[in-house]
């Protein structure tokens, strides 16, 4: 599944669908530390997480994930929005608990 695909599903909110969105995602990962998640995230992959800020998109970029995907009505700050369009980021938004969006994510992924 591509991330434009994901994103038309309806399920989550688009917030920053580049052209770079017809990437297809490989994984789900899970995490709000940011130095764990530089480490650990795949490449490729849907990382759900509440950390909305300019570092989340320079970690989503340094893992090579393929969309973030901001839970719990988490939202990006004025800051990370401008620096997600400039860097290419896909970010979407979920009113659902961290869990809940990635578990969405697999069962998508698996179809």
């Amino acid at each position: 599944m591509t991330v434009r695909e994901l994103a038309e599903k309806g399920i989550f909110k688009a917030v920053n669908i580049p052209d770079e969105a017809e990437r297809e995602i490989t994984s789900v990962f899970c995490c709000d530390l940011l130095s764990v998640a530089m480490g650990r995230a795949p490449a490729g992959c849907a990382w759900v997480t509440v950390m909305g800020n300019v570092n989340t998109i320079a970690v989503a970029t340094l893992a090579d994930a393929a969309v973030v995907i901001l839970a719990e009505n988490a939202s990006l700050d004025e800051n990370a929005s401008e620096k997600a369009a400039q860097q290419g980021v896909s970010v979407l938004e979920a009113e659902m608990p961290i869990f809940d969006a990635a578990l969405k994510v697999h069962e998508l992924l698996r179809q």
